[in-house]
């Protein structure tokens, strides 16, 4: 039977402020064209025909059967998805949240649990996965269900001491842990970022160090052990103007409890069978992150199937320079790396910084430089993957980057079912993207971060700023959920299917 639904009801959603006679006819007239300088902005502009580049493609990615692309979502969160990236892609609204917070007023107790209990109700249960990894994991199996993995990430960062540390290793340690108890093969990967398990103030320090052995190649870090290039000729060095001092005894035993955690934590994970994703962050200690990912690979990464992954920011100009040299090191040690390929999300401050030292920002100078560098990062690893040196998790919102990589995969003759290659979008981002790639065979999976809805607020003011601007697909996103829910909505009308 027919589900109905009050037209007035969904009249008034932003969804279906258009007439419900207006066209709902192929998207294949729709050309994806970047409109700022955010993060992988897309926006979607109607023309007759694709251009040739995405005409080529159309046929490995389907986006004209709304009905099929949707098919395991219900209409309930189908409303609410769309609801959600409506309200995300109004920028006064989106403003005025981020300046609530991080204003004073969360300090307030009131306010503070008046703000919490909002935010949770939107945008965190549009982007999270769940408060902890018992949540996280009915939202996994829930994935799973719609043809879908997952990417469990405890979401903490910038961790201040030891203790913290600790702390934040352990819940480390449970997610991995709690996906014994799923279904197998739902999970594609855990996630940490260093700076939760290492002081953020000895990454700066470790970092500095890095930088200044690039610039002076005769610095002796004893502390050092082997591991691959970190910086290319192009890299920022900016954060490091003057010789550092060498670290102190207590500073490297703090760095040595820090490798253990990492080492500890990849060992559940080579136990588990769970490769290993580590996050890229600021340009400030992405130095100290690749000497721990890149350590660590060379201890776990020991045959064709790598536990540890590292991850290049696209939209740095060093991107490709870094992975090249990376690939290459690995390559001469035997090593099977992976990478995770991101634009990069922290835009605002890499260029703060950079402006208030006088220098030049690290970021590519138009989002169609970062495009094109995703892209060579991208179809570099694929061509590792197919000479059998490599992996990549493909983690993107960008529907034309989407095409190309797929595309290429193709002409490689890289099987779809092929683990080695992996797309990925963040939960409640690029739906459309991520349901085109699993109906046309592809691994999918969706970020999973998860964690009290204090404790995740950097990573939820970050998906504020990246949807400003129409960030992420959303554009085409919210117009394929409107196509469908009007379609959905004339068959319960009408009791029958709408051509």
């Amino acid at each position: 039977m027919a589900i109905r639904f009050s037209p007035k009801l969904l009249r008034n959603l932003p969804c279906f402020s258009r007439s419900l006679n207006s066209s709902s006819s192929s998207l294949s007239a729709a050309t994806i064209s970047p409109i700022t300088e955010e993060e992988e902005v897309v926006h979607v502009v109607k023309q007759p025909e694709f251009s040739s580049s995405s005409a080529k493609n159309s046929s490995i990615l389907n986006f004209d059967d709304v009905e099929r692309l949707f098919s395991s979502v219900s209409t309930v969160k189908l409303m609410r998805s769309s609801l959600n990236l409506h309200m995300a892609a109004f920028d006064p609204m989106m403003d005025f949240g981020t300046w609530l917070m991080k204003s004073r007023l969360v300090e307030t107790v009131i306010f503070r649990e008046i703000i919490l209990a909002v935010v949770k109700h939107t945008f965190y249960e549009h982007f999270c996965a769940g408060e902890n990894v018992e949540e996280a994991s009915r939202t996994l199996q829930r994935l799973w269900d719609d043809g879908l993995r997952g990417i469990l990430d405890y979401g903490l960062e910038d961790a201040v001491d030891n203790e913290s540390c600790d702390r934040n290793l352990q819940e480390f340690l449970n997610t991995v842990e709690s996906t014994k108890l799923l279904p197998s093969s739902s999970v594609s990967f855990a996630c940490v970022k260093i700076t939760a398990i290492c002081p953020i103030k000895l990454l700066e320090r470790v970092s500095d160090l890095l930088r200044w052995e690039q610039k002076d190649p005769s610095l002796h870090l004893p502390w050092k052990t082997e591991t691959f290039p970190l910086l290319s000729e192009s890299s920022p060095l900016y954060h490091t103007l003057k010789r550092p001092n060498p670290l102190t005894a207590e500073e490297e035993q703090e760095l040595q409890l820090a490798q253990q955690r990492l080492t500890s934590l990849c060992q559940r994970c080579l136990e588990t069978n769970l490769p290993l994703l580590i996050d890229a962050e600021y340009t400030s200690v992405q130095p100290a992150i690749d000497y721990f990912t890149y350590t660590a690979a060379l201890k776990f990464n020991k045959d064709e199937n790598p536990i540890v992954f590292g991850t290049i920011q696209a939209y740095l100009k060093d991107a490709k320079e870094r992975i090249v040299q990376a690939m290459e090191a690995a390559e001469k040690k035997g090593i099977s790396m992976g990478f995770k390929l991101v634009r990069g999300a922290y835009i605002s401050s890499e260029r703060q910084i950079a402006s208030s030292l006088g220098f030049a920002s690290p970021i590519h100078g138009s989002i169609q430089e970062t495009h094109a560098c995703y892209n060579d990062c991208t179809s570099f690893m694929l061509e590792k993957v197919a000479r059998g040196s490599g992996a990549v998790v493909i983690a993107t919102h960008n529907l034309e980057s989407g095409r190309v990589a797929a595309a290429k995969a193709q002409s490689l003759g890289i099987g779809k079912a092929n683990q080695k290659v992996q797309f990925a979008q963040l939960k409640g981002m690029a739906e459309s993207l991520s349901f085109g790639l699993r109906n046309a065979g592809f691994q999918v999976s969706k970020y999973l971060a998860f964690g009290p809805v204090e404790k995740v607020i950097p990573f939820l003011l970050r998906r504020a700023e990246e949807n400003k601007g129409l960030l992420s697909s959303s554009t085409l996103d919210r117009q394929l959920m409107s196509m469908e829910l009007k379609r959905r909505l004339k068959v319960a009308i009408l009791g029958k299917d709408m051509e």
